[in-house]
């Protein structure tokens, strides 16, 4: 079997289409695009991604609490608004979804949530780490993106690549207090 056909085999299939079309304004639009950042027309992955900083710097000052909430409520809503986008345009990978660019950039601020409030310097750090793992998807965010369709193949490559982030981060706020 040639490479092409192995590849073209392992492509995640569509999602099952949904009985009507759903409208530009309807919640799960509205959230999958992060109100309409998905749509830019240049790299609006990373201007939602920079976008997240301001609510995820709030949310570190509010403490390590409230910034867990608010990802895993963005992974668990993002999932849904996801799906419902993937289903609405029969794309297995939309580009317009960024919510799982959100709930990826907060997971990597997670384990500095203190030091992110006491070092504002630290969320362009944050950035510059999760675009990075977010572009280069090492394992096993590329699996998740090729194999899965829907809401897993969308939102798990970000969320690996936001736990990668995470662990850089965390291995560099504990270097930095070292010197």
């Amino acid at each position: 079997m040639s490479t092409a056909a192995f590849r073209a085999r392992r492509k995640a299939p569509p999602p099952p289409p949904l009985a009507r079309p759903l409208h530009r304004l309807h919640p799960a639009i509205l959230l999958a695009t992060v109100f309409g950042l998905g749509r830019l027309p240049v790299t609006p992955a990373t201007w939602t991604s920079a976008a997240a900083l301001l609510p995820g710097w709030w949310l570190a000052h509010a403490g390590f609490m409230w910034l867990a909430l608010a990802t895993a409520v963005a992974i668990i809503a993002g999932s849904w608004a996801a799906q419902l986008y993937a289903r609405n345009s029969q794309d297995p990978d939309p580009s317009p979804v960024v919510i799982d660019e959100v709930a990826g950039q907060w997971l990597t601020l997670l384990p500095v949530t203190g030091a992110v409030a006491a070092e504002p310097r630290l969320l362009v750090a944050a950035l510059l780490v999760f675009r990075l793992f977010d572009i280069t998807k090492p394992w096993p965010g590329r699996w998740f993106e090729r194999t899965q369709s829907g809401w897993k193949g969308i939102m798990l490559d970000d969320v690996a690549a936001g736990v990668y982030g995470a662990a850089v981060m965390a291995a560099l706020v504990w270097l930095l207090g070292r010197f």
